[in-house]
């Protein structure tokens, strides 16, 4: 896309959503915030606050192994991908995002061990993992899931509307600190979760079923309007450059605009679900659930794949174009390589999303149950006893 050139069919508003990757983070962080509160929410309203504290020390405890495992292995195999040599093609490609997030293999065989083990590293101190770079986002998810766990513990003996309230200051502090990686969606996911458990509320909102329908699916198309804001260049068509100028006035000063509209289009968009029936029982199908289930594979294994299987079918049977010579009569360098004709475009881009789901639900399968019970083993080897942790009385909450 350029300035003078119409937009292409994914850079239309609603469509873009499909491909942007900001607003999959945002929607991760709200389902993050949502999933992880919701059994202490439960239970804190019923008045079981024990349970409720003892769920969560223990949910904070396996999360950081749910997440570290699994990152730890995806990571071994990118490295892997690479030491063999497997993103040779994907470093001469015409894309710049495949060409930048494609390492070379290591110098040495001491070499590629250091660097894979410095990439495990700084994947949680900064993001810096060269073997996938979209893990940047690992530290700041996992940062939101202990945001979440600190305030239902801080909570867990509020009323629960005076526990909405609080979420919402939390939610307006992190709106005007320009926290907009994760930062408010974790807390709408726990605004959401409350709001759900809450049958007083549901009800009132019930009462009026026609203002519920005309909000919900308002709520649904706002959201989608506003995840599409591009993340380059918004001057260059009308919709976004409109958007532009409201976010001006919407928005804290200073702020990245291609951050904060997606992550408040995803918290409209999940809102207006939680109040739609019909999107509620159309993403509760198996085959949603299923897609749901198999989201973090997905994030996980999806640069590699793209950077090998599907780079190899769209660019690996061209030929780098000749760029001549230069003002010595030296050939210049060949240009990168060119994406394959748009009907190789057409049939290998839908098969490559269904090889991908066919590994990611392998990965499910035997992947995450191993980790699973790598998590398990660790928490069965350093927690105390249930009926020895009874007996002794809470040093916190003395």
């Amino acid at each position: 896309m350029s300035e003078k050139l119409p937009p292409m069919l994914f850079q239309l508003p609603f469509l873009r959503c499909l491909v942007m990757g900001r607003a999959s983070v945002a929607a991760f962080a709200l389902l993050s915030g949502y999933v992880n509160s919701l059994s202490a929410i439960k239970k804190s309203r019923a008045g079981n606050v024990d349970a409720a504290l003892s769920g969560i020390a223990k949910s904070a405890f396996r999360r950081t192994g749910r997440f570290m495992i699994p990152a730890v292995l995806s990571t071994t195999l990118s490295w892997l991908i690479c030491q063999f040599g497997a993103y040779k093609i994907a470093k001469m490609a015409s894309s710049n995002w495949i060409r930048d997030t494609s390492p070379e293999p290591s110098t040495s065989f001491a070499a590629a061990f250091y660097d894979l083990f410095y990439s495990l590293g700084r994947t949680w101190l900064d993001g810096a993992n060269k073997y996938d770079k979209i893990q940047w986002t690992l530290t700041f998810l996992l940062q939101g899931s202990m945001m979440t766990y600190l305030t239902l513990f801080a909570t867990v003996y509020v009323k629960p509307r005076w526990r909405m309230i609080i979420v919402c200051g939390l939610y307006y502090y992190k709106w005007k600190g320009g926290d907009s990686v994760v930062g408010f969606n974790i807390f709408m996911g726990i605004l959401l979760a409350d709001v759900s458990l809450d049958p007083d509320l549901l009800a009132a909102i019930a009462a009026y079923p026609y203002l519920q329908s005309i909000f919900s699916a308002s709520a649904i198309v706002l959201g989608l309007y506003f995840c599409s804001y591009p993340e380059d260049n918004p001057q260059w068509t009308g919709w976004s450059a409109s958007l532009e100028r409201l976010g001006r006035v919407m928005f804290p000063h200073g702020v990245e605009f291609a951050r904060y509209y997606p992550a408040l289009g995803v918290d409209i968009l999940a809102t207006g679900i939680l109040f739609n029936t019909t999107a509620k029982k159309l993403l509760s199908h198996s085959f949603f659930c299923w897609m749901g289930k198999l989201s973090w594979p997905i994030y996980l294994l999806h640069a590699p794949m793209i950077r090998t299987v599907l780079t190899y079918v769209l660019f690996g049977f061209s030929v780098r174009p000749s760029q001549g010579k230069d003002e010595n009569g030296q050939d210049l360098p060949p240009g990168w390589l060119p994406l394959a004709n748009r009907w190789v475009c057409v049939f290998a881009i839908p098969l490559f999303y269904v090889f991908l789901y066919r590994v990611a639900n392998l990965w499910a399968v035997y992947v995450d149950p191993f980790c699973g019970r790598v998590t398990q083993w660790f928490e069965d080897l350093v927690f105390r006893d249930d009926a020895k942790m009874t007996q002794e009385k809470p040093l916190l909450l003395s």
